[in-house]
């Protein structure tokens, strides 16, 4: 499989009409942005080229849109934001998902109460109890710092005793926060799949929210597009589905599994084995996303 690796993306961004950016891993690390990625945003947006923010964040965008105001990412930096939370509420919203039709609209929520925005303004009940819903909403781990999807088990298996069906805010298994990964929804809803739950999952890498990217963007060619992501399972699958190039950030999270730090390269034999494995492979890979390597 073929792909490049790249020091920055000063040599290929002109390429492009418009830029899809992953958050977590790719921006910022769950603290701060990465060195030089404040830099990079604004050299892509020259020219007018528009960047989409596309997030697999279970909230909404304006709680996210806060959280980067908080870690110096200015809103005046990118142009849209899409978050798999959006997707979920527009479901919630329309109630065309089977697994809403002929139901109540009761939800049992797994996550943290940080998980904002879903239901907010709808005709739903956050309920206390696994035996009172309709359905289940998975946006997270209630500590992610301790707790491992394990722990959900026997929620989950009553769950299934009630035929609860799930809608999963968050596809992603694990994310990096600082030097430190952590559980994610997926990895919640891959158990109850695993037990025999009825599983939807909204976001990355599914059609639907590229989609709407394009559509914000404005651009309708899939090949005038570049998309920077961090996990092949969610950033780079996506774009392959949809034709759009992609570049893949080695810093964020499959750095451990590589034993890279710092944004170090792996090396391409690190690269062909991730590809044979997924059976698909980055157009670029680069260390962070800077404009201009060392």
């Amino acid at each position: 499989m073929s792909f490049k690796i790249i020091s920055g993306l000063s040599g290929v961004a002109p390429n492009y009409d418009a830029f899809i950016l992953d958050l977590w891993g790719v921006v910022h690390n769950g603290h701060h942005p990465y060195p030089g990625v404040l830099d990079c945003m604004d050299r892509l947006r020259e020219g007018g080229k528009p960047i989409i923010l596309l997030s697999n964040a279970p909230r909404t965008n304006g709680y996210v849109v806060d959280f980067l105001e908080n870690m110096s990412v200015a809103r005046e930096r990118y142009d849209h934001i899409l978050t798999s939370g959006d997707i979920t509420r527009e479901v919630l919203a329309s109630r065309d998902h089977p697994f809403l039709n002929n139901t109540g609209t009761a939800f049992y929520q797994i996550g943290a109460a940080r998980d904002k925005g879903l239901e907010d303004g709808l005709d739903y009940q956050k309920v206390s109890s696994i035996g009172d819903a309709d359905f289940l909403i998975c946006t997270g781990l209630v500590d992610d710092q301790t707790e491992t999807p394990e722990i959900y088990r026997e929620i989950l298996q009553d769950a299934l005793k009630h035929d609860l069906p799930m809608l999963c805010a968050n596809p992603d298994l694990t994310v990096m926060r600082g030097a430190t990964s952590h559980y994610c929804a997926g990895a919640i809803a891959a158990l109850y799949e695993e037990l025999g739950g009825r599983v939807e999952l909204f976001g990355k890498p599914y059609p639907e929210v590229y989609r709407q990217a394009m559509e914000k963007l404005q651009v309708s060619e899939p090949s005038r597009i570049l998309a920077i992501g961090d996990s092949m399972r969610t950033d780079i699958k996506g774009a392959n589905g949809c034709g759009i190039d992609s570049v893949l950030v080695s810093g964020g999270i499959h750095a451990d599994e590589w034993g890279l730090k710092d944004g170090q390269l792996p090396t391409a034999a690190q690269i062909d084995e991730i590809t044979r494995v997924h059976q698909f492979s980055p157009t670029y890979v680069m260390g962070h996303m800077v404009w201009q390597g060392n």
